[in-house]
């Protein structure tokens, strides 16, 4: 699917193929439903075989979108908001029910609408040294790693071949990528949360994608949970324009190299500190299945 637009949410790309999400016949290979968790919308997009992988452009697999109302603020809504994260993890049939998990977040730690993925492991129920250690106090835990990946800059490293080296090390029976994604629309910046059981290619939605992180390079299941914290400008400016009747604009000069404009909220560091904490508890309570996202936070505690 060739659009001139930047997109991360399945969501948003089946949208643009098709122009309602809820209208399942008219793409072939790509199934969609609406539904709720824990009271939150949830929008369950599959794509089913080539021709859906070609009619949205990514690839063949299931793709879970929550969508917040509002960012959560009191701890409660974090709370209640950490549980539907935990539940659209433990739908998936990719995510083992036993055995030790790697979860990595990727992005720039600097850069603050990139840094949700090192955000996250921040706020992580790391568990493996515990097992290792002290078998016999912890061996009930299930052993759970986090590697905040850096950048090539700063490492001088692709994330991807810093967490193959992990994932050859440690053995873990499944990978969790955390990262920052590019939404299309607005109001979907830091106000949705995607889970998908394909993988991911850091960078892609600002045009800087590096070594996918899938089964096939890394030899285990790879769940991608990703955030959109900005929004491509030409993308924007392709849609503003579009509603307005004006069909003929031309994004190139936003594609040329050194002058990509991204769109992103003025708060925000303190939305991506709220939703960082929301992963971390959410990804911990559905990898420890016998805690409650309470019993999470006060291990962190």
């Amino acid at each position: 699917m060739k659009t001139g637009r930047k997109i991360d949410l399945a969501l948003e790309a089946k949208e643009l193929a098709e122009g309602s999400v809820t209208k399942t016949t008219r793409l072939s290979g790509v199934k969609a439903q609406e539904d709720t968790v824990f009271g939150l919308p949830l929008t369950r997009v599959e794509i089913l075989n080539r021709a859906g992988e070609e009619a949205l452009g990514k690839p063949k697999g299931t793709y879970l979108t929550l969508t917040l109302p509002e960012l959560p603020r009191e701890r409660e809504e974090i709370l209640h908001t950490a549980r539907s994260v935990a539940a659209m993890l433990e739908s998936l049939p990719t995510l083992p029910k036993e055995g030790p998990v790697l979860v990595a977040g990727l992005g720039n730690r600097r850069v603050t609408p990139d840094a949700v993925g090192p955000r996250t492991t921040e706020f992580l129920l790391v568990t493996r040294h515990l097992v290792e250690n002290l078998p016999q106090e912890f061996s009930a835990l299930r052993p759970v790693s986090a590697l905040a990946a850096g950048v090539t800059g700063s490492t001088g490293m692709e994330s991807g071949e810093l967490i193959g080296a992990v994932v050859k090390k440690l053995k873990p029976a499944c990978l969790i990528a955390v990262d920052a994604l590019a939404a299309r629309r607005q109001e979907r910046v830091c106000r949705t949360i995607q889970v998908s059981d394909t993988g991911i290619v850091p960078g892609s939605g600002v045009g800087n994608a590096r070594m996918a992180l899938d089964q096939k390079n890394l030899g285990i299941p790879v769940i991608a949970v990703g955030v959109p914290t900005v929004v491509d400008a030409a993308t924007l400016c392709l849609d503003l324009l579009e509603e307005g009747g004006e069909k003929d604009f031309d994004p190139a000069p936003f594609r040329q190299e050194g002058a990509e404009w991204f769109v992103t909220p003025r708060n925000v560091d303190s939305e991506v500190e709220t939703l960082s904490r929301v992963l971390g508890l959410g990804i911990s309570t559905a990898l420890h299945v016998d805690f409650s996202v309470e019993d999470v936070e006060k291990w962190l505690s």
